[in-house]
């Protein structure tokens, strides 16, 4: 690891971190240790917080970053994720490659933490709470002190002599985080002393499942992935136990970039995209995501935002267009593809269908309606008006990742455009699930 940055708010708990790797800095030479506190606006000390943090930081001889974020809550979202995700992308932009940003939480952190997801209804990845070292930014986000007691680091700090202040916020119940901290944390130790050390040790066996969980879903995903690239195949998922059908499906959203679905959309997917007629085309949809079935094939996408077909955008050949729903570009080729000469001084414009367009693709004798091209192709439906067309000089040349039109297309070994659309999430290009080599563009 080649530096070491660590979260301190000014209280106890990242102050005694802070100075405990202080001292283990011959130690873990060369690697850097700095600080980094983020100024979140939401109470009046926050200014004072920012300077005592300054001066410790000068006292023991390592530089300090701060950030100021706009930490206020929207309407309906909870105060304490909106701090909670302001101060992370902040952190996770200033951690790069090799570095390590260390925060303070400990044994009681993970004890609420988990105490919070099991009445949230989590399944084993929450259960596990915290995790000791988890990739952030371009480095690491590390949680050296998960095993320590908050009483042990106030006692390291009054034996070094360190002062700390306290966020009158922690007392506040209005937080369900407070709340479990002063009303039910402290009955159950009263029961059960050393029940934090318990709840600790349960999330940690949690992670031991969600990691099994994990190793299941992709050895199931290898399976039952469809034919084309981000897809599952519905027959194959049918095949699964529901169990383990939910389990992949969970490991698959989450591997495209999505919003997490619940319980309930997890079990629709199944219920709806599984025993639909063959004809259907269901879909389950949750705040920014939903899941369709087209020919046997799930896709999961970014929910689809409004489209305005009657668009014409300019374009040159070459350069990279980003559209609403994925990227177009063009690469260089011999023999195939859209002519260049065709293309050069030429008005090169990307439009959308309207109906009613027609082209012969290179190699056929006479003109096909794109519906049927679209059709033979196996492009979803829902992505048919969103499909990029390229004109050259008003006249449709090419479907994006597809087809390129007779007139169009490259003579001999003349130079060409192969031109791609990125259209699913993850970063697939639309044209390799295909064979276009019928429609003239491979």
């Amino acid at each position: 690891m080649r530096g070491y940055r660590v979260a301190i708010s000014g209280g106890a708990d990242s102050l005694a971190l802070l100075h405990a790797l202080c001292q283990l800095r011959k130690a873990l030479a060369p690697a850097t240790i700095s600080a980094v506190h983020v100024h979140h606006g939401l109470h009046v000390c926050a200014d004072a917080w920012q300077a005592e943090c300054s001066r410790l930081c000068e006292a023991l001889g390592i530089a300090m970053e701060w950030r100021r974020v706009d930490a206020r809550a929207g309407r309906g979202e909870s105060p304490e994720a909106a701090a909670r995700q302001a101060r992370y992308e902040v952190l996770a932009a200033l951690v790069g490659p090799g570095e390590a940003l260390c925060t303070a939480h400990h044994q009681r952190d993970q004890a609420e933490t988990l105490l919070l997801q099991l009445v949230r209804g989590a399944g084993p990845a929450g259960l596990a709470a915290m995790p000791a070292l988890a990739p952030f930014g371009e480095g690491w986000l590390a949680r050296p002190l998960l095993d320590v007691t908050p009483a042990a680091l106030r006692e390291y700090l009054l034996r070094a002599g360190v002062p700390w202040t306290e966020d009158p916020g922690n007392a506040d119940q209005r937080f369900d985080r407070n709340f479990v901290r002063h009303e039910i944390l402290p009955h159950l130790e009263q029961r059960w002393p050393g029940v934090q050390g318990t709840l600790a040790r349960a999330a940690r066996h949690q992670a031991d499942s969600a990691a099994l969980s994990r190793t299941l879903a992709d050895m199931d995903l290898s399976a039952v992935q469809g034919s084309l690239p981000g897809t599952l195949s519905a027959a194959s998922l049918e095949s699964l136990p529901a169990a383990r059908g939910r389990n992949l499906l969970r490991r698959w959203l989450a591997g495209r970039g999505l919003p997490v679905a619940n319980a309930r959309h997890v079990q629709e997917i199944l219920d709806q995209c599984l025993t639909a007629r063959a004809d259907a085309m269901p879909l389950v949809s949750w705040p920014g995501a939903e899941v369709r079935r087209y020919r046997g094939h799930l896709y999961a996408l970014p929910t689809m935002s409004a489209h305005d077909g009657a668009r014409v955008i300019p374009w040159v050949p070459g350069s990279v267009l980003e559209l609403a729903l994925g990227r177009l570009q063009a690469t260089p080729a011999r023999g195939r593809g859209l002519s260049v000469e065709r293309c050069a001084d030429a008005q090169v414009e990307v439009r959308f269908r309207q109906g009613g367009e027609r082209l012969r693709p290179a190699g056929r004798r006479h003109s096909t309606a794109l519906k049927k091209l679209f059709q033979s192709s196996g492009v979803p439906p829902w992505l048919r008006d969103r499909m990029p067309l390229v004109y050259v000089d008003g006249e449709l040349a090419a479907i994006a990742g597809l087809a390129v039109g007779e007139a169009f297309a490259v003579a001999g070994e003349g130079r060409g455009w192969l031109v791609d659309w990125t259209a699913l999430p993850g970063g697939e290009t639309f044209s390799a699930g295909y064979e276009s080599n019928q429609h003239g563009l491979r």
